[in-house]
């Protein structure tokens, strides 16, 4: 099995507008369509995203790729980037991955997300990639699975995460 993937090209974070979307118009929409409106730019992104640099790049049903710039600022003592930015990547990729695949007026929590870290990343690693993917989607639960890659497809880290879907209509 090809545990690396696909080289790719670095891009430039977008002007984006942080906030949190209108939730009256939320509720209209499907998971998919609110991820699509994010990156769309028709919802601004989520404040987290001004601060880790971490934003939705591609998104389709099913599936999400955001983009990540390690920056110095979350080195930790040990000069590498802080475990927990890699971690908040992947919770970001596979939480909106399982958004993809809500229907209007379904939300989710996360029961569970795991995390294994293969290789350091550091400033100069330059950007990574983290595509998520949904494994299984039921009435009451939905599991994701993660990558996180540097430009030369090099696996980074793994996650997978299990979450609670619920009707709130």
């Amino acid at each position: 099995m090809n545990m690396e993937g696909d080289k790719y090209n670095m891009v430039p974070m977008p002007d984006l507008t942080f906030g949190l979307a209108d939730p009256r118009k939320a509720a209209e929409m499907t998971g998919l369509e609110k991820m699509q409106a994010i990156v769309r730019q028709d919802f601004p992104a989520p404040p987290i995203v001004e601060v880790t640099q971490q934003w939705i790049h591609e998104v389709g049903e099913g599936h999400v790729t955001f983009l990540g710039n390690p920056d110095p600022r979350y080195l930790n003592p040990m000069r590498l980037i802080h475990g927990g930015w890699t971690m908040t990547l992947l919770d970001s990729a596979l939480g909106c991955a399982i958004q993809t695949v809500l229907k209007r007026g379904e939300t989710f929590a996360t029961l569970g997300t795991e995390v294994k870290f293969l290789r350091p990343i550091l400033p100069s690693t330059g950007q990574v990639r983290c595509r998520a993917e949904i494994e299984s989607r039921g009435t009451h639960t939905a599991t994701a699975s993660g990558r996180v890659e540097d430009t030369k497809g090099r696996m980074l880290a793994t996650g997978t995460t299990t979450c609670f879907i619920r009707n709130l209509l």
